[in-house]
């Protein structure tokens, strides 16, 4: 039987999909663009109470940085397409006169050597100014996003946030705070992991990273292994290996009182593919908590398929294929070194971290009740 969605996991700050029925006020209005490795996703959204409606959203597969581990540049195709892109968020934002917006990049251009005058080249395009944020505040988004998912049972959390480019892994000890303060504990982190003192009880970051390696950049390393297989496992052996300075690594956990969260399209997918959707539905996906052994069911099932059968499956696609093995290998790691009963799917991420950040710091989302 799946497993149920839990009572109340997204009572705050829950994004509603449905736009508000009367015209928008454009000083209410916020954007948060998010320009990522495989994916340029934006959304537009207005305050409402302690939680936003989303009035409009983007997403489209770039791929911006395809080619980029072999050549440490963004080629011209991939910023090709991207502009392309970003004119369309150009429009809307245009379109919906909207005042307040962060509109960032994240780990191809990071990286890449030409990535100064790619973001010049937007701006000159599209009058659009991309901002590169760091690692830590990339971390910091995807961790309040996801504040609506924590168990007010939880004592250790660790957040992971698997991208195309880096994986962000987030550890947070919430032992020291009441048990119905703990999702709120959350959310006040977006004034950084280590906020100045407060009268609020406080959620201690134990340790974050940020690895370099995502689905796209994962999948690269190990694209001339042609054993569908052995380059599974290398994969995923190859990740495990990047977590050795992350302090709880070595540290044996019990399963009773920690929960991963973990935020990706990746693990949207095996979520989709463990209850069976033959169409995604994002009501049913977002809150879904998996045990260790279900998850391991369905990437071993991905295994079983082979690359053709990947392509076939309409939760898959021809597109993803690759980058949900890459992602999985990278599930896997993780779920050896820290096997759950509690993994919660969050269908949320930067973009929404991006808007409560903003809101909070407007003073432009009610302190309403979990």
């Amino acid at each position: 039987m799946a497993p149920r969605r839990p009572k109340g996991a997204g009572a705050f700050p829950k994004p509603v999909e449905s736009p508000a029925s009367k015209p928008h006020d454009p000083s209410e209005l916020y954007a948060a663009l998010d320009l990522g490795t495989n994916s340029c996703r934006m959304l537009i959204a207005q305050p409402k109470g302690s939680q936003f409606h989303v009035v409009d959203s983007f997403s489209k597969s770039v791929q911006l940085g395809s080619g980029l581990e072999r050549s440490g540049r963004l080629s011209r195709s991939s910023m090709a397409r991207t502009i392309q892109a970003m004119r369309i968020c150009q429009q809307k934002l245009k379109r919906h006169r909207v005042r307040h917006m962060r509109l960032v990049a994240t780990e191809a251009c990071r990286r890449a050597t030409n990535a100064k005058s790619f973001i010049n080249q937007v701006r000159r395009e599209t009058g659009l100014k991309l901002e590169i944020i760091e690692p830590e505040e990339e971390a910091r988004l995807a961790v309040i996003s996801c504040a609506p998912l924590v168990s007010t049972r939880t004592e250790q959390l660790l957040v992971v946030d698997i991208g195309g480019g880096s994986t962000e892994l987030v550890w947070i000890d919430l032992t020291s705070v009441p048990h119905r303060e703990r999702p709120r504990a959350i959310m006040r982190l977006h004034a950084g992991f280590h906020p100045p003192e407060s009268p609020f009880p406080a959620a201690k970051v134990v340790d974050w990273i940020s690895v370099p390696l995502g689905v796209a950049t994962l999948r690269d390393q190990f694209r001339d292994v042609e054993d569908d297989s052995a380059r599974f496992a290398l994969m995923s052996w190859f990740f495990e290996e990047s977590l050795a300075e992350f302090a709880p690594y070595k540290d044996e956990q019990t399963r009773e009182g920690f929960q991963i969260i973990g935020t990706s399209g990746t693990v949207t997918t095996v979520a989709a593919s463990h209850l069976g959707l033959k169409r995604y539905d994002r009501t049913k996906v977002d809150g879904l908590q998996m045990t260790s052994d279900q998850i391991d069911r369905v990437i071993r099932g991905y295994l079983d398929l082979g690359p053709e059968g990947r392509r076939r499956d309409p939760r898959i696609g021809q597109d993803r294929q690759t980058l949900i093995m890459s992602g999985s290998a990278i599930l896997q790691a993780l779920l050896r070194c820290w096997p759950t009963d509690r993994l919660s799917v969050a269908d949320r991420g930067l973009r929404e971290g991006l808007l409560y950040a903003q809101m909070s710091a407007d003073g432009a989302l009610e302190d309403g009740p979990f």
